[in-house]
């Protein structure tokens, strides 16, 4: 699957389940880590694991392993890495604190749609 395919799925999933804030952020011409990050709050620890559970799910569904999952048992921010795509997805009061949007203030922030 290609990344811009595997944004769009991982936006969708999230919207399924009412993620907030959802913010795509194209890293590409950045890092080599990945080409998207995707960043998303949910109301409480609960609805972070199942927004978490639910881009795992849909991933795996179309064939793509999540590489890692990261902070599954804390709930207050999950990090699930789909190689091309690394998803954040947090409870508001993390998502001020660390303020990930800083750090690629610089590259192009797609929204939640994901297009310029």
């Amino acid at each position: 699957m290609q990344a811009e395919q595997l944004k769009d799925l991982v936006v969708n999933a999230l919207e399924d389940v009412k993620a907030q804030d959802i913010s795509v952020i194209d890293v590409k011409d950045r890092t080599s880590v990945c080409d998207y990050m995707v960043l998303a709050s949910g109301t409480s620890n609960r609805h972070v694991k199942s927004l978490a559970d639910s881009v795992i799910e849909e991933a795996r569904d179309q064939g793509v392993r999540a590489a890692n999952v990261e902070g599954a048992n804390v709930s207050d921010w999950i990090l699930v890495d789909l190689g091309d795509v690394v998803v954040h997805v947090m409870m508001p009061a993390t998502r001020e604190f660390y303020d990930l949007e800083r750090f690629w203030r610089d590259a192009p922030d797609l929204g939640a749609a994901g297009s310029e």
